[in-house]
């Protein structure tokens, strides 16, 4: 049997350490680096407490949104989020409020040129206009460009003589003509014993 020097084993132990250090090292850098881009493309750009955007058209208000909090965040889609909840107040030419929307959380997408395209509503979504009809949901879609707001979701329509809920909506931003989609049902409310929230009187 071939003696091997002991010296010749220390330096190959110590060569073998080196390398296997090093590539761990490496490894776990890239592991790193991979983290923290990801959690940087979590992070917004820009933060903004109590804001409120005002959104013309033809040199007229027609609509006002105000949040408690907005993040903004940069990519190839730049987008919006309001993470704590949302209102929005649609305008007549006249400036006299015409619909008012609330919202526990919105998102909004811009179109790359600044302008946002499409304004996403989720949780406890209520939408009423100036007749006093009264919307309910848990998802709503607002198109700047068309004007329209609409869901696949289940919906609630209150009026004061209708109680009607159905899946899917479509409606004039300021709510005042709507379709349901698929109707589920529809109550009478002064030939039932039902409150204007569509529950049974107690």
């Amino acid at each position: 049997m071939k003696n091997t020097p002991l010296h010749t084993i220390s330096l190959f132990t110590i060569s073998l350490f080196t390398i296997l250090f090093f590539t761990s090292c490496e490894n776990d850098i890239a592991i790193v680096n991979t983290i923290t881009s990801e959690a940087e493309k979590k992070l917004p750009l820009e933060s903004s407490k109590n804001v409120e955007f005002i959104y013309s058209d033809s040199a007229f208000v027609r609509a006002r949104l105000k949040a408690p909090l907005i993040n903004r965040y940069a990519g190839i889609k730049p987008y919006l989020e309001l993470p704590t909840g949302m209102n929005i107040v649609f305008f007549q030419e006249d400036k006299k409020e015409q619909t008012n929307l609330t919202a526990n959380y919105g998102i909004g997408y811009d179109n790359g040129s600044g302008v946002m395209e499409k304004m996403e509503a989720k949780g406890n979504v209520i939408v009423i206009n100036e007749k006093g009809e009264k919307l309910n949901t848990e998802h709503l879609i607002w198109n700047t460009f068309t004007k329209k707001i609409y869901t696949d979701a289940f919906v609630k329509i209150t009026t004061k003589d209708q109680v009607i809920w159905g899946d899917g909506m479509e409606a004039d931003q300021d709510f005042s003509e709507y379709q349901i989609k698929n109707v589920q049902g529809e109550i009478d409310i002064k030939d039932a014993d039902l409150a204007p929230d569509g529950k049974e009187k107690k």
